[in-house]
């Protein structure tokens, strides 16, 4: 190591805190990191930043538009049979299905940060929507089906217009994984039950809009009066099945074939529906009554153009069900979104993203569609079909709309039990897995409980009180571990890191070179064999492990105070004190408990390890001060508090604020200097006006043992 000569005075450091501004603020002002985004002018960037089609559309080619073409005819190929199946789950006639997806994909377009997400009906919120129109009919015959539906996209789109324009997006994520499979599983299960009457041609013979359990006990108790249908939607169902398991099988055997066996899968359910409506034509032409349920008469073309018809009284009579509505729309929108960004590697902007969702529900109404959001099954057959732009939407939509004048006549004759099929097969997917419980299981069981509970919840009331409890009980779970987290106290371990090194013959020369770790002393995460040293006599080390702000401050230092109360002794015994002068609250030591507190240590420090904590609010603060009140009065002289690794400018600024960091009293410094040129020039580490915040916790058990036995000796004098 080369020698060097420290200056005859050693440069200050003094770090700069945060100011209010900054809260506000993404960036400093260096323009070398201001991204290409930033530099153009203000006007644009608004533009860019609320209409995205508006950064690529001028670079749009011949290439791009041959991909989107191709995706934008197979998702409306799959769209068009899906969107009138799932305007009967919403309780609508059919032709207010082919409105949504139209008017879906063709407003998603202005807005779309995502190139592979479709707009449109979706079973989960038709169903939800389906369940809400049944209970505003029952208390409030005057509204149509039509303006119900109208009321709750335009209220739950304002709702989430709101939250996008404010960008709150990240909302979403406040909402566990198993939590939302828990409400989705819970759907599935009940649009799939609701559905099978249908399959068998029995939904006429008892109410599917009951409790999961119900309908499914109804199902099996009119089964004997299955109709012709029965033969129609089982064996469409069986179709449905055997296609996609044929087509994975020949594909992975036959890969010069797996695209073609790709489309083929993906337009399964159009070949089937083809397929059972002409079967049905034969069946049920020239009849006066049908042999089986047919799927009626679709007006061709928009008949449904024009101001929706609400009012406030109908606002308010649907209020109580908007939340379930606008949980769905976010979740199942910017879940799909995220996931298909990863897949295929581009970002998306979430808030962004809630505005295209909220405008397409907005001014969907106004043509006819009832509420929509992002569909997991045509948007993973948009993203496998070779997308490149969001405008295969508008591709999309131009397919629907031609299907919406020129084919009504022929959808006359589809049969609702091949309908139902389609959507059994359809929402089969969203029905967690054994594996996906299994994992849940591994990672937190508590979790699963939860997601049991949910799901149950789900099948044995309705829907939106599994949406309600899921989303409940993922936030209160949430706020328990915040304000319980596991503060550890740690000791010092000596690690050696063991290199052996070949010699060029068969013989091994090791190597030894050693560190100093400081891990719980409980043995949490490390070898009970292993050997521990705690730190010095009356100095503790306590990591915290998770935030520290106003949930868990008192829990977090009451168990602090606990632990050395137990592992120190007071300043002051109160060995023949008279009852009177004590506190009500203590009790007059006996011999045998003041010998057992000699053998204690004084305390003289507390280091505190800040490396999970990112922000300290007030309240937190007001703790640590309260409790350095506690535990100096309890040791009768001042006891020094060291943080570790506050690396956030915001922790910092509260620790100061809250007069902590600064020197105490005449207390000597002992600053970390490090050097900045080859040279060996000596600058101050920290900031030097703290020379209680550190690097280390082997810089903080050095600097307080040194600045306590300082302080005590000033204290003793």
């Amino acid at each position: 190591m080369a020698d060097f000569k420290a200056p005859p005075t050693l440069g200050h450091y003094q770090e700069a805190l945060p100011t209010f501004l900054e809260l506000f603020s993404q960036g400093g002002s260096d323009s070398s990191h201001v991204s290409m985004d930033e530099r153009k002018p203000f006007l644009r960037r608004q533009l860019e930043a609320y209409f995205p089609f508006t950064q690529w559309i001028t670079r749009y080619n011949w290439t791009w538009f041959m991909g989107d073409l191709i995706a934008g005819v197979t998702v409306a190929a799959v769209a068009i049979p899906q969107s009138m199946a799932y305007a009967k789950l919403a309780s609508l006639p059919p032709q207010f299905g082919l409105y949504s997806a139209f008017v879906g994909v063709t407003l998603y377009f202005f807005w779309a940060t995502s190139k592979d997400v479709t707009i449109g009906p979706v079973a989960v919120l038709s169903q939800l929507t389906g369940s809400i129109l049944v209970a505003v009919a029952a208390t409030n015959p005057e509204y149509s089906g039509i303006q119900v539906a109208a009321a709750i996209a335009i209220t739950a789109g304002a709702i989430v217009l709101l939250i996008g324009i404010l960008r709150l997006g990240f909302i979403v994520d406040f909402i566990p994984l198993p939590a939302i499979s828990s409400f989705v599983t819970g759907a599935a299960i009940n649009i799939l039950v609701g559905q099978l009457p249908t399959l068998v041609g029995t939904s006429k013979l008892f109410d599917t809009r009951e409790a999961t359990y119900l309908v499914f006990i109804n199902f099996l108790r009119y089964l004997p009066d299955a109709k012709l249908d029965a033969a129609l939607g089982v064996s469409a169902l069986a179709l449905l099945y055997s296609i996609r398991w044929l087509c994975q099988l020949l594909g992975e055997r036959h890969p010069k074939y797996e695209k073609v066996m790709f489309m083929t899968s993906t337009l399964r359910s159009v070949f089937i529906i083809i397929f059972y409506t002409i079967i049905s034509f034969v069946i049920n032409s020239g009849l006066e009554t049908p042999r089986t349920s047919l799927l009626g008469k679709i007006p061709a073309g928009l008949q449904n153009v024009g101001v929706p018809q609400i009012d406030f009284t109908l606002i308010g009579i649907i209020g109580p069900y908007l939340p379930s509505v606008v949980i769905i729309m976010l979740i199942e929108h910017i879940a799909i979104a995220k996931a298909f960004s990863r897949i295929n590697q581009y970002t998306i902007n979430p808030s962004q993203e809630l505005i295209a969702i909220a405008m397409a529900n907005i001014l969907g109404p106004f043509f006819g569609a009832y509420p929509v959001t992002g569909s997991f099954s045509r948007t993973a057959i948009k993203a496998k079909s070779g997308v490149r732009t969001p405008l295969a939407g508008v591709l999309t939509s131009i397919v629907v709309i031609v299907a919406i004048f020129l084919l009504p006549p022929l959808f006359y004759w589809i049969s609702n039990a091949a309908l139902a099929a389609v959507i059994i097969h359809a929402v089969g997917d969203l029905i967690s897995s054994s594996q996906y419980l299994r994992d849940i299981w591994n990672v937190d069981p508590v979790e699963l409980l939860l997601y049991t509970i949910g799901l149950s919840i789900s099948i044995f009331t309705n829907i939106e009180n599994g949406i309600y409890f899921s989303v409940g009980a993922a936030g209160v779970v949430l706020l328990y571990r915040l304000a319980n987290p596991k503060g550890q106290f740690l000791g010092r371990i000596t690690v050696y890191d063991i290199a052996l090194k070949s010699t060029g013959d068969k013989a091994v020369t090791p190597k030894f070179a050693s560190r100093h770790m400081w891990v719980p002393l409980d043995h949490t995460g490390s070898n009970p064999d292993a050997v521990i040293q705690p730190p010095p006599p009356g100095v503790f080390v306590y990591r915290l492990n998770e935030g520290y702000v106003y949930p868990n401050a008192n829990l977090v230092l009451d168990r602090l105070v606990d632990y050395i109360k137990a592992k120190t002794r007071p300043g002051t015994l109160n060995v023949g004190v008279k009852n009177g002068d004590l506190p009500w609250n203590q009790q007059p030591y006996t011999a045998k408990i003041t010998a057992s507190l000699s053998e204690r240590p004084v305390l003289l420090a507390v280091i505190i390890d800040l490396t999970g904590v990112s922000r300290i609010d007030f309240t937190a603060s007001q703790a640590l001060l309260d409790i350095r009140r506690t535990l100096e009065k309890y040791a009768g002289r001042p006891v020094s508090f060291h943080f570790v690794c506050a690396s956030s400018g915001w922790v910092k600024r509260a620790l100061i604020a809250s007069d902590f960091g600064g020197g105490v009293g005449t207390a000597p410094v002992f600053p970390a200097i490090a050097a900045i040129t080859p040279e060996r020039r000596l600058v101050s580490l920290l900031d030097h006006t703290t020379p209680y915040l550190h690097n280390s916790i082997e810089d903080a058990v050095t600097a307080a043992e040194r600045m306590s036995a300082a302080v005590h000796d000033l204290h003793d004098a």
